[in-house]
């Protein structure tokens, strides 16, 4: 069978109770740290400027966003669910291929939960072969796919959605077929838009993408029956090399969830190791921003691929510049929330610094590493080399450190109370009779 057809019948034949319980788990780990970000990036400006610019062409008001009172149809809430669960740079990633496989997928199935009633089984075993099926898909392509300028996270979690709500809706192997297929049509987002508000709306695009799919599928609207694989399908037009067997290979058994990672730090993935190295420095030297003459930092290829940004003047340029995150874990000894802001970014302290650091591509150092020399005026130096990052599948966060996350991030919208009846509704979320009991517990009372 094709790649796309072996997918789509694992799709429609998979069982809840053929998934491990570890497997599971590590699906609500990703559900609570999603949870956070669409609640804390929910009253974020781009987010309410989407909602103020499209509310005039919502539909019949049957679907609710997480975090927010306001009322729309299904496919504009996965949209706007999208934009505050990706907008802090804070969402889970799959360290192997780049992407942030959550903001695509949940919320597709959040929206959907809000307008249908949806068991917590059913959502945890949508989402799973939903994370699934983009995975591999974005496996496939990477990295190939990525160097050429798409944004992975948009273009492999719209079939990450349409096979998700296509599970809800009990499509057919055909209709999962034809789901995938315009799925693949639609697939769309490009990394010339990171720094910009643009990135952010790719991951609601993406969720409303497949969304869209799964509903036309169900209609027995038709697509190509080898749209991943074909001479003219989505692999062969976004990806100079792509390995199809990366679809299919442990199809069952070989959970791609099991390599998901949880961010520290609001921001690009690959700083996160000198962030590290840099606070620690701070912990240990305290060093005084004036006295900083020179920063070196010798870092793998890709982070100057993505993160090059110096002459910033806004906090989303800051999440993509090796400079400012250097600068902020001398400066500050932290990354979070606030060190991403305009007024983080334009800190006379923070800038200084910053217009100090001279990053080095070296091919030697691993996208999880970092060596980082300081120079100060007196002459000595501070040298870190990071070996691993913390987040990163050797060091990965703990339960209790993404229960931490949420908090720090729903603090801005919720009551502690609140906060803390959501992480135990995320927690128990496979036992619940209606996922709607979480969707209602993020909007604030």
């Amino acid at each position: 069978m094709s790649e796309t057809r072996t997918l789509a019948s694992y799709l429609i034949n998979s069982r809840i109770d053929d998934i491990p319980a570890d497997i599971q788990h590590e699906s609500r780990r990703s559900l609570l740290n999603y949870i956070g970000c669409a609640v804390g990036g929910s009253r974020e400006p781009s987010v309410e400027i989407l909602l103020s610019a499209m509310q005039p062409y919502f539909g019949k008001p049957t679907a609710g966003i997480l975090a927010r009172a306001e009322r729309m149809d299904p496919l504009h809430a996965a949209l706007m669910n999208g934009m505050t669960s990706h907008v802090f740079e804070y969402d889970d990633t799959l360290p192997k291929n780049y992407i942030h496989p959550s903001p695509p997928l949940a919320s597709a199935l959040f929206a959907y939960a809000t307008a249908n009633r949806v068991t917590g089984k059913d959502f945890i075993h949508s989402y799973l072969l939903g994370f699934e099926t983009e995975a591999r898909i974005g496996n496939a392509i990477y990295p190939a796919h990525y160097e050429a300028g798409w944004h992975i996270t948009s273009t492999a979690g719209v079939f990450g959605a349409a096979a998700a709500i296509g599970k809800l809706l009990s499509l057919s192997v055909e209709q999962m077929i034809w789901a995938l297929g315009i799925a693949a049509t639609q697939a769309s987002g490009l990394r010339e838009n990171f720094g910009y508000m643009a990135k952010y709306f790719h991951a609601g695009h993406a969720a409303k993408n497949g969304y869209t799919s799964a509903i036309l599928a169900k209609s027995d609207f038709t697509a190509g029956p080898h749209s991943i694989e074909g001479p003219r399908g989505f692999a062969a037009v976004t990806a100079a090399k792509y390995d199809l067997s990366k679809i299919t290979n442990g199809l069952g058994t070989e959970f791609q969830i099991r390599d998901n990672a949880y961010k520290p730090y609001p921001c690009g993935l690959v700083v996160h190791p000198t962030i590290d190295g840099c606070i620690e420095l701070h912990q240990t030297y305290h060093p005084v921003p004036a006295e900083i003459e020179s920063v070196r930092v010798r870092v793998a290829p890709l982070v100057l691929d993505l993160c090059n940004k110096k002459d910033i003047t806004r906090g989303l340029e800051g999440k993509y510049s090796i400079y400012h995150s250097t600068a902020l874990g001398l400066v500050r000894g932290k990354a979070g929330l606030q060190e991403y802001t305009d007024a983080a970014v334009n800190d006379p302290a923070v800038k200084q610094v910053r217009e100090r650091v001279v990053a080095i591509s070296d091919a030697s150092i691993t996208e999880d590493q970092s060596h980082i020399e300081v120079e100060l005026a007196d002459g000595r130096k501070l040298v870190k080399f990071v070996e691993e990052s913390i987040g990163n599948l050797r060091r990965p966060l703990t339960d209790k450190q993404l229960e931490d996350k949420l908090r720090d991030q729903a603090s801005f919208v919720l009551p502690a109370a609140q906060i803390e009846k959501l992480i135990e509704l995320c927690w128990k979320i496979d036992a619940l009779e209606d996922v709607g009991e979480l969707v209602k517990a993020t909007v604030p009372s």
